[in-house]
């Protein structure tokens, strides 16, 4: 059979699951045992309780219907009425309509045993739970017979349901408490786990069960070997750019005394070197050594994009729609939107940036009318060093292919993605920064 209909229906997050897995045992369990014991102790017990009665009542019944007379039979069952603890009086009017209160259950027993053993009651009325009156007609008129309730069901029957209900509720919360206690610690590595996949460092220690602390071991290892990694190669690249940058001052000043012909091109090439490095170092450092600081957002972005426009290439703004301030990684942001928009004026000649405010996120969207990217090189146009020649073009020069990159790092320490698409206004590419508010 198939249940993935189910699906739909199944609480998304662990506390849901968790107390659905907790309560619905103890919901069906209750009602089960409160369906089998009303079936057969309740609704038993009331029908063999009113079914003595009715001999009773029987019996008074017939020493009637043998008297003489209304005066002559009262008189003759008047020992029996105080020994059966009933009593009985002849009415020539009076309100003969059954009675009873709607979550009286064990009052519905009463009447169809009455009703199913004297064919001679009309009705019976079970106003509360002091109670109960047979009317039932005889030869000398209607009479009301009345009957302590206790004799015809059990005292206060609603007790059970009300003590299992109370008693079910008290132990549910005793278990989703202990249960809260448990998952605390699961929830704790995922919100360290995120923060670390966003960038940040979170203090956290194993606890809880003893799988749960096997997890957060494995989760603290793993952190420590990436973050030994990140240093690593931090390290490493910065050691090969500072080591660069010496000779290419040498080259820089022994290109000074060329002729002008012979220096242009070469100075150009210092340049280009100059300027990768500067990307390695970009990419090497990263977005986790920056801390968020709250920025107005909109001014901010407006800086950026006046900072980057050109003489002959301007940056259009054609939309800020974030109000107030963010808590963002300023510099590393500034930088990633730098990088789109120079990837965005390297390949063509139009460039509109904007900022988005949706209702969980901030969409910053760089948009050119270059050749773009198809959709099938997309993915690899976000890896490191990676450089799509042929899908873009070449004469206005050529990058280290970390541009992209590092603007995908941006996004994700800011709990967000790079979305790469077609422009629908440009018609060149679409790059979305999408970041977490």
């Amino acid at each position: 059979m198939n249940f993935a209909w189910l699906k739909r229906y199944v609480p998304r997050g662990l506390y849901g699951r968790a107390a659905l897995i907790l309560i619905l045992p103890v919901v069906t369990l209750q009602l089960v045992v409160s369906v089998v014991f009303i079936q057969r102790h309740f609704e038993g017990v009331t029908a063999q309780m009113t079914q003595s009665l009715s001999n009773e009542l029987r019996l008074i019944l017939r020493q009637i219907d043998e008297a003489p007379s209304q005066i002559a039979a009262m008189e003759q069952i008047k020992t029996a009425l105080v020994e059966l603890d009933l009593e009985v009086r002849f009415v020539e009017d009076g309100h003969y309509d059954p009675q009873r209160r709607w979550f009286d259950f064990s009052g519905t027993v009463v009447t169809r045993v009455l009703r199913d053993e004297l064919p001679s009651v009309v009705s019976v009325q079970l106003p509360d739970d002091e109670l109960t009156r047979a009317v039932t007609q005889t030869r000398f008129g209607m009479a009301f017979i009345d009957i302590d309730r206790r004799r015809v069901s059990a005292t206060n029957p609603h007790q059970l349901l009300v003590n299992m209900v109370f008693f079910g509720g008290l132990m549910t919360l005793i278990a989703f408490v202990y249960l809260r206690n448990q998952l605390r610690p699961i929830t704790r590595l995922a919100n360290a786990a995120e923060a670390f996949g966003r960038g940040r460092h979170v203090p956290y220690s194993p606890a809880g069960a003893l799988e749960v602390r096997a997890a957060g071991g494995a989760f603290l290892d793993m952190r420590a070997r990436i973050e030994r990694q990140i240093e690593q190669r931090t390290l490493l690249l910065s050691g090969v750019s500072h080591d660069l940058r010496t000779p290419l001052t040498r080259m820089r000043l022994g290109l000074s005394f060329l002729d002008d012909e012979d220096r242009i091109p070469l100075e150009r090439d210092v340049d280009d070197m100059q300027r990768m490095l500067d990307e390695f170092l970009s990419f090497a450092r990263g977005a986790s050594e920056v801390t968020p600081e709250e920025v107005a957002f909109c001014p901010f972005f407006a800086d950026i994009a006046k900072g980057l426009s050109t003489p002959d290439q301007t940056v259009h703004v054609t939309e800020c729609s974030v109000p107030g301030s963010l808590m963002i990684k300023k510099m590393v942001l500034k930088r990633a939107v730098q990088n789109l928009v120079n990837n965005a004026l390297r390949y063509g000649d139009t460039v509109q940036i904007s900022a988005i405010q949706m209702k969980k996120s901030v969409i910053i969207r760089v948009e050119d009318n270059g050749p773009g990217i198809s959709d099938d090189k997309r993915e690899e146009a976000l890896k490191p060093f990676t450089r799509l020649e042929p899908a873009r073009n070449q004469d206005k020069g050529s990058g280290v292919g970390l541009g992209l990159s590092i603007a995908a790092d941006a996004a994700r320490a800011h709990g967000g993605v790079l979305r790469l698409d077609k422009s629908e206004t440009l018609g060149g590419l679409q790059a979305d920064i999408v970041i977490a508010i």
